[in-house]
C-alpha cells in the first residue's frame, strides 16, 4: 500500500495518497485524526499513520463527519 511514497510525508504528498483536497488533509492533522510530527513549522507524516488511520475501525464514520 502506497508504495510510491517514502516513508515520511509531507501534508501535500498524504493529501494525493488519499485523494483528498490539501484543506481535508490539514483537517485531518490538525484534529489529530493522523497521527504526524512538527518540527518547526514543517509537519511530517509518517506513511505508517495514512496507513493506520485507512485501516482504523474509527473511521467507520461517514466521511462527512470526518471533512466538514
Amino acid at each position: 500500500m502506497f508504495e510510491n511514497y517514502s516513508d515520511i510525508m509531507s501534508v501535500s504528498e498524504m493529501a494525493q495518497a488519499l485523494g483528498i483536497g490539501l484543506n481535508s488533509a490539514y483537517k485531518l492533522v490538525n484534529d489529530k485524526s493522523i497521527g504526524c510530527k512538527r518540527i518547526g513549522k514543517k509537519i511530517v507524516i509518517p506513511k505508517k499513520c495514512v496507513i493506520d488511520f485507512i485501516l482504523s475501525a474509527d473511521n467507520a464514520q461517514p466521511t462527512e463527519q470526518i471533512f466538514h
